[in-house]
């Protein structure tokens, strides 16, 4: 099989390489701000795009494809576009993911909450569906506060707002929706509960087999910076029970994630969203589980697996924690990344490449296993301690200041842990 890796970074040198691991030949892309790309040499053949952008351009990437059998479109880009998920069989293309229905399904955040809630997964109370003016966020609201209000298209964080009583309700109202609009084409809104204290766990399916929990609360911005599998201090067991449900109840096919909302006070949980792709943070649950997930992403097969010990992933962004995470593009001088037994590093860098401006500033992925959380943890100190990279500002100093607090070696944290400590 040949396959056409429809992404850039660490994520297309992993695909790439689950390739070659199954005899199957990859063709990478490039655009200029790419050239001469460590993924682009690891790649059996390269097609080269043009300009920054033009990893969006549908088009020019379906005509890269000539000659493949299968397009992976990795996570980001065209990962959740049910149209070019439709356009590659259209082209005779087998399109590594998800069926097309699906996609949609699951992307429109209010009909994925129906889907969710017709399984008899809970989720967080709030609106049917989208709501289409003020007056009808302020009906679904109920008069119980706080609340927050969604792109019902959205993900990543975009497109929502908290809001603590009706007036701020109708103020946030017309700015999400531009923002939701912007981001996704889409400034549909549905508003629900905002949990003040909550943790967000997600479950790793694929097709229906539930593949245990991450725990991805330390997030920025709504943007995830650690994920550990499993969850410390909370048992996970009705969750996973419940995201294998809502999978095979709507027949779902491959890899994806449904991401749950946790009620730190109560310990209820709740479906918000479903991502069907491969996660950023899908290595931990490899580590725990033994299984290539990017491999059974190709083959279509999961091979028999069971969890053992703990996983922690560490994510490396070029940005300056110093200078209020300005971005921090530039060519890195120098690298050394960490080794040793049961330390994996999924990244794309190497001394003498061009971090650009115009992409995502996820460097790599310092993911380690340990056969207890306190030995993965202190694996992972060992592990920043070996890591250098020199010429671009990055995060290292911030993650290595993290897994030395108190309340993270209790796993005593949730969604706004991170941020308040940042102050």
């Amino acid at each position: 099989m040949r396959v056409l890796v429809a992404n850039r970074g660490e994520i297309a040198v992993r695909i790439i390489r689950a390739c070659r691991d199954l005899g199957f030949e990859s063709v990478a892309l490039y655009t200029d701000a790419d050239a001469g790309a460590p993924w682009v040499r690891l790649a059996d053949a390269a097609v080269g795009l043009g300009a920054p952008k033009a990893y969006l351009d549908r088009d020019a990437v379906l005509a890269a494809a000539e000659g493949c059998d299968a397009i992976h479109p990795g996570y980001g880009f065209h990962a959740e576009n049910a149209a070019f998920a439709r356009a590659c069989e259209e082209a005779g293309l087998r399109f590594i993911g998800p069926k097309p229905e699906h996609i949609e399904l699951m992307g429109d955040k209010a009909a994925a909450r129906a889907a969710a809630a017709r399984a008899g997964v809970p989720v967080v109370p709030g609106s049917e569906g989208a709501v289409a003016s003020a007056d009808e966020a302020v009906a679904a609201a109920a008069g119980s506060y706080p609340v927050a209000i969604k792109a019902a298209a959205g993900g990543g964080g975009r497109g929502i707002r908290i809001a603590h009583d009706e007036a701020g309700l109708r103020s946030a109202f017309a700015a999400a929706a531009r923002e939701a609009g912007g981001a996704f084409g889409d400034e549909r809104l549905y508003v629900e509960r905002f949990v003040e204290r909550a943790r967000h766990i997600e479950v790793q399916v694929f097709g229906d087999v539930a593949l245990g929990e991450r725990e991805c609360s330390l997030q920025r911005r709504r943007q995830k910076v650690v994920e550990e599998a499993p969850a410390p201090t909370y048992d996970a067991a009705a969750l996973c029970a419940a995201a294998a449900e809502l999978a095979r109840s709507i027949g779902y096919r491959g890899a994806g994630t449904l991401e749950f909302l946790v009620d730190d006070a109560t310990g209820e949980f709740f479906f918000i969203e479903m991502n069907t792709r491969i996660q950023v943070e899908h290595p931990v649950t490899e580590l725990v589980w033994g299984v290539d997930l990017v491999a059974a992403q190709l083959s279509g097969t999961l091979p028999e697996c069971a969890p053992r010990g703990c996983a922690l992933e560490l994510r490396l962004t070029a940005e300056d924690p110093e200078r209020k995470f300005m971005p921090s593009p530039g060519t890195v001088t120098d690298v050394r990344w960490p080794a040793g037994p049961w330390v994996r590093v999924d990244t794309w860098l190497e001394p003498g490449v061009e971090v650009p401006p115009f992409y995502d500033s996820l460097l790599g992925k310092l993911i380690v296993w340990g056969p207890d959380r306190a030995t993965c943890l202190a694996r992972a100190r060992r592990a920043l301690r070996e890591l250098r990279v020199e010429g671009v500002a990055t995060t290292a100093p911030l993650l290595a200041r993290l897994l030395d607090e108190d309340w993270f070696v209790r796993g005593d944290f949730h969604t706004t842990t991170l941020e308040e400590w940042l102050g």
